[in-house]
């Protein structure tokens, strides 16, 4: 069998008892990075005073999944078999995801703790009463696909999400005080750690607060929700109107995702019958 097992993402009080116990039975433990999870085994047997020793350790990471999944065969998993990311929970911006896809396809049981995760934190301690969001991970590094991403992120209808480095969140901030200055921002640094951190502010102040401060720790940024302006428009509002079919097909197949060409064809034929 299959556990995922999420781990802290600061605090070392936040590791749940069914991750410990997951932890202490498993006789394989799959790795991000297996020096990382040594060391929070070490310090989780220091704190409670538990014996994690006996425990055969592989890495899983983004550069060698595919090669670890290939490797895999059904008698992998007639042990228990743990894969833990090195912070917060598995699949979210790390890996996992392929493991459990794996496990599906070949009818392997596993399971999913429950656990710490950076992105529903920050999204519930920035106090923005939405109750929608889109986690959109880490923007690229530069380039006209980070801007056209961080655009994707500023026009949507939901609060976006996003990690950041500390060397890259000013640059964020500048991105964000260009575009929309106006735009409320909230920052959180180093959550469940000693040095935690918020601030919640327009782009533009919090790019000046900053710009003059060495930036330091991981950062999770949550960005105001787009304002709607007018009504949305719905399927039911175009079909009634009275306008020729390929003005009408283009408005329905922009809203459905459907071809143009499908759309006229099925107009026409409602027209004629």
């Amino acid at each position: 069998m299959l556990c995922l097992v999420p781990t802290p993402i600061g605090n070392l009080e936040d590791i749940s008892k069914r991750s410990l116990k997951a932890l202490l039975e498993a006789e394989l433990i799959f790795c991000e990075d297996t020096r990382v999870t040594k060391k929070l085994l070490n310090l989780l047997a220091e704190k409670y005073e538990l014996d994690f020793s006996q425990k055969e350790f592989k890495s899983f990471h983004s550069h060698n999944e595919q090669e670890i999944i290939n490797s895999l065969s059904k008698d992998t998993f007639t042990k228990n078999v743990v894969y833990c990311s090195d912070a917060g929970m598995p699949c979210i911006s790390d890996p996992g995801a392929t493991l459990v896809d794996w496990c599906i396809k070949n009818e392997i049981s596993y399971d999913v703790i429950p656990g710490a995760n950076a992105v529903v934190t920050a999204f519930a301690m920035s106090g923005f009463t939405s109750s929608e969001f889109t986690f959109f991970g880490f923007l690229d590094h530069k380039g006209t696909s980070r801007a056209s991403k961080l655009d994707e992120v500023l026009n949507s209808s939901r609060v976006g999400i996003l990690y950041e480095s500390p060397h890259r969140l000013l640059k964020l901030l500048e991105e964000l005080n260009k575009k929309e200055p106006n735009r409320t921002i909230f920052l959180v640094k180093e959550i469940s750690k000693l040095h935690q951190k918020i601030y919640k502010n327009s782009a533009k102040s919090l790019y000046e607060e900053l710009k003059s401060i060495e930036i330091k720790g991981e950062w999770v940024v949550v960005i105001e929700a787009k304002e709607k302006i007018g009504f949305n428009l719905e399927l039911d509002d175009i079909l009634p109107l009275d306008i020729a079919p390929k003005v009408k097909a283009k408005l329905i197949a922009k809203l459905t995702g459907t071809s143009i060409k499908e759309v006229y064809q099925d107009l026409l034929d409602k027209i004629q019958n």
